[in-house]
């Protein structure tokens, strides 16, 4: 007996559709769970900060210490920064892990002094207040149809002004420009944050070649949002938080 032609055609195009949508929940469930392990290893790294933060806001002596190697820790971390990241992709994962918890404890360090300044109160209401806005923009990224790379470029530039309008003002010493430089740094790493989550969900739907390579990317996109809470979070202090 002779096949009806469209009748086959329409099997085979319901066969194509459910194929896809098999292909799609497997994908899907892959994103998840890369980015389950990003966040899982950001959540470690604001754990180790912390912790290293809240040492050396309880010991006079710590501080202290922090106070006068303020400078080279900062170059320590920017260098330790960069370092991670041109080289994540010739470590092991474990490597990688070390030197992200590394780079975190000594972030620990500066931002306990930083903290020190402000008010138990008004720290915690800013750290709540920053967790609830990354909670919050990391789900749009995640969730929104919306190709959100493109402005990912534009906001890197915007990074580098307030960079460069931070070391201008360390001369100036201007509060208008110190209060612009903090509303426009927190607005940048709000919508980083959603661009951030969306482009490693991606890689995550793409797959990797193998665990190795996996790992290293889980530890990149850790160290990218983790950078992103914890500058909103500076950024939104300097704007709301209470001196002591």
């Amino acid at each position: 007996m002779d096949r009806d032609p469209v009748q086959f055609e329409g099997w085979s195009g319901v066969a194509q559709q459910q194929a896809a949508s098999l292909e799609h929940a497997s994908r899907s469930q892959m994103a998840a769970t890369f980015m389950n392990q990003v966040f899982g290893w950001m959540a470690g790294g604001l754990a180790v900060s912390g912790g290293v933060a809240w040492w050396v806001t309880g010991s006079q002596g710590a501080l202290q210490a922090v106070a006068g190697l303020f400078m080279p820790l900062i170059i320590a971390e920017f260098l330790l920064v960069l370092g991670l990241s041109a080289a994540l992709h010739k470590m092991s994962a474990a490597v990688a892990a070390g030197g992200f918890l590394v780079y975190s404890a000594l972030n620990g360090l500066t931002l306990g002094l930083i903290l020190s300044m402000y008010t138990g109160a008004s720290v915690a209401n800013v750290f709540f207040i920053t967790a609830g806005t990354f909670t919050a923009m990391a789900t749009i990224g995640a969730v929104t149809k919306k190709d959100l790379s493109s402005i990912g470029s534009f906001l890197m530039m915007g990074v580098i002004a307030i960079v460069i309008a931070s070391v201008v003002n360390i001369f100036l010493h201007s509060s208008a420009l110190n209060w612009a430089v903090s509303v426009l740094g927190a607005l940048i790493f709000t919508v980083l944050t959603a661009v951030d989550s969306q482009r490693f969900r991606k890689m995550g739907y793409m797959g990797f070649s193998n665990e190795r390579e996996a790992g290293q990317f889980a530890i990149r996109g850790a160290l990218n949002l983790y950078l992103d809470f914890i500058n909103m979070f500076l950024f939104l202090l300097r704007l709301f938080g209470s001196r002591r």
